[in-house]
């Protein structure tokens, strides 16, 4: 049994590689949806809607709102009426390990009736959460305030652009504001980080909720989870799986006679 070769020239090489380099990028560039689980009340995926534009990172963005939100969904110590919440998939952390995530928080309520958002993070088994901060709007801006648990948040200052805020996220209450003197509209983009102090695989969880009454909604939009993606090929793997595509090429050269 023998063999006829066919003559592989390097143009047909590298053309195999400009494929496989191909084949890649567009892996990078279909990224998996946001990876969010369970969840309470109204919230979901969206793009670019009103004025929350594009998150840092592009893309989509997840999101939750009192719009939709269910009865006694709200902080012990702080109370409310109804809100939401959604929580991402769980994501392995090392002691020590930094992370951080963009939020941004909108709101057409104000006044004594200002909403709160709040980012908890959980243990992956819901045994354990630790309340890394809370936001809501003031007359004058915004006040975020954070806490210590599983990890140390470092969070931005943040102020607020005014005026009644068109979002889709807020239903029936976009566009509107309850008090036009103040604490209605949304931060912009800001990012959030913090350490974890002990290794272990962790949840993150973002909620809303109406604090003193259920109208004039407000939402927390949030971008650039940890675990949230689909990962992006190394440039190791990218180069291999050019030349598994020229071996492809050269094999295919090789017919039984």
């Amino acid at each position: 049994m023998s063999y006829k070769n066919c003559f592989v020239t390097k143009s047909t090489v590298l053309s195999s590689l400009v494929a496989g380099a191909a084949l890649c990028f567009s892996v990078m560039a279909s990224a998996a949806p946001m990876s969010l689980t369970d969840g309470v009340g109204g919230y979901g995926v969206s793009g670019v809607d009103g004025v929350v534009g594009a998150p840092p990172g592009g893309g989509d963005y997840g999101w939750v709102s009192t719009s939709g939100g269910a009865g006694g969904v709200y902080l012990d110590g702080l109370g409310g009426t109804n809100g939401s919440y959604v929580r991402t998939a769980a994501f392995s952390a090392t002691a020590g390990q930094s992370l951080s995530f963009d939020f941004n928080y909108i709101s057409s309520d104000g006044g004594r009736y200002a909403d709160y958002g709040w980012v908890r993070l959980w243990s992956a088994d819901l045994s354990q959460s630790f309340l890394l901060f809370t936001v809501h709007t003031t007359d004058d801006g915004t006040d975020i305030f954070g806490t210590q648990g599983a990890a140390q948040i470092n969070l931005p200052n943040a102020s607020i652009t005014g005026g009644a805020p068109n979002w889709s996220a807020l239903d029936k209450y976009s566009e509107k504001c309850y008090r036009s003197g103040g604490g209605c509209g949304s931060t912009g983009w800001l990012k959030a980080s913090f350490d974890i102090i002990d290794a272990g695989d962790y949840i993150l969880e973002f909620g809303v909720s109406n604090r003193f009454d259920k109208g004039y909604d407000s939402g927390l939009a949030f971008a650039g989870i940890p675990g949230g993606g689909s990962q992006v090929p190394e440039p190791a793997s990218l180069a291999l799986l050019g030349l598994g595509i020229a071996g492809l090429a050269w094999r295919g050269c090789r017919k039984e006679i």
